[in-house]
């Protein structure tokens, strides 16, 4: 009698925390399945997907360049075996509301960040399930059709919207942190690092102003200075101190924070 062989998967987020609590929490879950490649981006899924053929690819969708959306476009495009399925797909989203919906209907299924146990232990229920169904003499369902008709309508839903970065992974103390930018009050550079300011803690990060300028959704953060970004709805108001300077009050902070010529016009009869 022949031996199962293992189910294999392969994981793709561009956030190498998310990716590190995936694997943990599948390893909890599902202590057999063998994760056989990682991925930073889409580009990279879909050659780790086309190099090692797994049974499952747990897509983030948000991911820089090929998204995650058009990574499995791509994988459901590749030369496999007549004898051998697609691998099923999870996708992973932050908070894509329009995702969730089409996966509630049961096409494809879908693990919201930051990973819950809870949640993940169904996702894993249902996938083998789905593997079951595939492996029955009877056989399940070819995934194709469904899976191409999901895309569609994500592609359609996200259409040509940028981007944004939802997490900051952040050093604080000995530790890092995954901070969501909804919580971030502000950001203040100096030469070096680039402080992580919420109404709880203060961490460092080595990306400079400059970067944070083009990642971050710029209805949410204004730059008011060359080395500051601050969340607008956080701002609670904005006053003078007697040199005329324009300053920013932030709602869970006593710092004030100054605005530069160059960016007085955001705050026009202030």
């Amino acid at each position: 009698m022949s031996e199962t062989p293992p189910v294999t998967a392969v994981i793709a987020d561009d956030e190498r925390l998310m990716r590190e609590q995936l694997r943990a929490r599948l390893t909890e879950a599902w202590p057999e399945l063998q994760i056989v490649a990682e991925a930073k981006n889409g580009a990279e899924a879909v050659a780790l997907v086309d190099e090692h053929r797994p049974d499952l690819a747990f897509l983030d969708i948000r991911m820089p360049g090929l998204t995650g959306v058009d990574a499995a476009r791509q994988i459901a495009q590749l030369d496999w075996p007549d004898d051998q399925p697609l691998p099923e797909i999870v996708f992973i989203t932050a908070y894509d509301q329009y995702a969730v919906e089409a996966f509630e209907q049961g096409v494809a299924d879908y693990v919201l960040k930051p990973a819950e146990r809870e949640r993940l232990q169904l996702t894993v229920q249902r996938l083998k399930k789905r593997l079951a169904l595939r492996a029955s003499p009877e056989g399940g369902a070819p995934p194709g059709a469904p899976l191409q008709q999901l895309l569609h309508r994500l592609a359609t839903g996200m259409g040509n919207a940028p981007t944004y970065l939802r997490w900051i992974q952040a050093t604080v103390g000995s530790t890092i942190q995954m901070i969501p930018v909804e919580e971030v009050l502000f950001f203040i550079s100096d030469e070096k690092y680039t402080r992580v300011q919420t109404a709880q803690l203060e961490a460092l990060i080595r990306k400079p102003i400059k970067e944070l300028v083009d990642e971050l959704d710029p209805q949410a953060f204004w730059q008011i200075h060359r080395s500051t970004l601050v969340n607008t709805t956080h701002i609670s108001g904005v006053s003078r101190d007697l040199r005329g300077r324009q300053l920013v009050s932030v709602k869970g902070h006593p710092e004030k924070l100054e605005v530069s010529r160059t960016y007085t016009g955001l705050f026009k009869g202030m």
